[in-house]
């Protein structure tokens, strides 16, 4: 992993530790961010973003079917942190381990978390490396813990055993980034009129 003195200070800007959840073409996949935020102050227009990279196999779930659930996730979660974030769903069944069942739009809600809110995407942003896809949110479904799992909290906590699959992992996120800068002009549009 690269770092240096701004990046540092970019880091205090990580969102909650979330996991994002869809479904498209037969699949269900899940997957984890540190890139989510609110993007509505008023609780009658409920919306959040969320920004994924390009290579992950929810990137092209979310665009194609237009949906995704962002699961807040509390402190107990550890394990489903290194589940859905240490390997692809291109290689495994990320979900076939995790219990789950569907929400309102069908799609995977994980039975333990701290909260779930099930979005429409409404709208996107491409970064070149990544697309931020901001959400509608439809259904909002409170689960358990009392402490959201933060990426802070994570780093200080996370087992010397995920240690270098973690830096390996996000050093190939950074040349990934590095070498996909040029901003495209791609549009999304919903599925449903397409």
């Amino acid at each position: 992993m690269l770092t240096d003195e701004s990046y540092e200070l970019l880091r205090h800007l990580a969102s909650p530790i979330v996991a994002l959840t869809c479904r498209w073409g037969g699949r269900t996949n899940g997957m984890i961010s540190d890139s989510a935020m609110r993007a509505s102050i008023s609780p009658r227009l409920l919306r959040l973003s969320v920004y994924v990279h390009k290579w992950h196999l929810s990137h092209e779930m979310i665009w194609q079917s237009g949906q995704f659930v962002m699961h807040l996730l509390h402190r107990g979660q550890l394990s489903l942190v290194h589940q859905l974030g240490f390997v692809s769903g291109r290689d495994q069944d990320k979900l076939a381990e995790i219990p789950h069942h569907p929400g309102v739009l069908g799609l995977p809600i994980l039975d333990d978390c701290y909260a779930a809110l099930e979005c429409r995407v409404i709208n996107t942003m491409d970064t070149g490396y990544s697309t931020n896809y901001l959400g509608e949110v439809v259904e909002v479904h409170r689960g358990r813990g009392e402490e959201i799992l933060t990426a802070a909290w994570f780093r200080a906590n996370l087992p010397a055993a995920w240690m270098e699959d973690f830096l390996r992992n996000y050093r190939m996120a950074q040349e990934y980034t590095e070498r996909h800068t040029e901003i495209q002009d791609r549009r999304w549009t919903d599925p449903a009129q397409r």
